[in-house]
């Protein structure tokens, strides 16, 4: 009877095993490779300002989240120039900002701490590789790296707020590797 039992143990416990395995957020592999991903970056931050409009309104109807209301200007309606970009744009699977983006952290930064009572929500986003859940953690570490890099530049920290919209909200709809590379951004929004 005890070996019995014990068998049942061993193999409930495999059964546990092998559920918990199937459920993990191990990334995608995405089929092109980094250089090819590196030059889309490139390209797609030299279209920062004409992709900006379209980062709010592009929504799927078959999402099964609910919108978020986010405001695009704070009490004041102070902004940064047109000529200030505010996205950021990251590499296959990653949150490291690139040093091309560094004048962009450090214009936002700049116009933060002259304007205090200015407020951003960095907005987190991905591609749609990778599992619902995973793309939003990767998209709240995309947003919090951006946030960390305005702070350390001197921003409060009050004025900002790090969130993710995973792939819920693209830029650019489409599964090709240029698409993917726009997706796959933060978004200072001032509010």
């Amino acid at each position: 009877m005890t070996k019995a039992k014990t068998a049942r143990g061993l193999i409930a416990g495999l059964l546990v095993s092998m559920a918990l395995v199937g459920c993990t957020n191990t990334p995608i592999a995405e089929s092109t490779n980094a250089n090819a991903n590196a030059a889309n970056a490139a390209n797609a931050g030299k279209d920062a300002n004409a992709n900006a409009s379209g980062v709010n309104g592009a929504n799927s109807s078959s999402n099964k989240v609910a919108p978020v209301e986010v405001k695009t200007a704070d009490a004041t309606g102070v902004q940064p120039a047109a000529s200030v970009s505010r996205l950021v744009y990251f590499a296959f699977d990653s949150y490291v900002i690139s040093d091309e983006f560094a004048s962009v952290i450090e214009a936002n930064a700049n116009f933060l701490k002259a304007n205090r009572g200015s407020r951003v929500s960095i907005e987190g986003n991905t591609d749609e590789l990778g599992s619902r859940e995973y793309n939003i953690a990767l998209g709240q570490q995309r947003a919090e790296a951006v946030r960390r890099a305005l702070s350390l530049l001197g921003v409060q920290e009050g004025q900002m707020e790090a969130v993710s919209f995973g792939e819920e909200k693209p830029a650019v709809p489409g599964g090709d590797a240029q698409s993917r590379s726009q997706n796959r951004r933060a978004f200072i929004n001032y509010r």
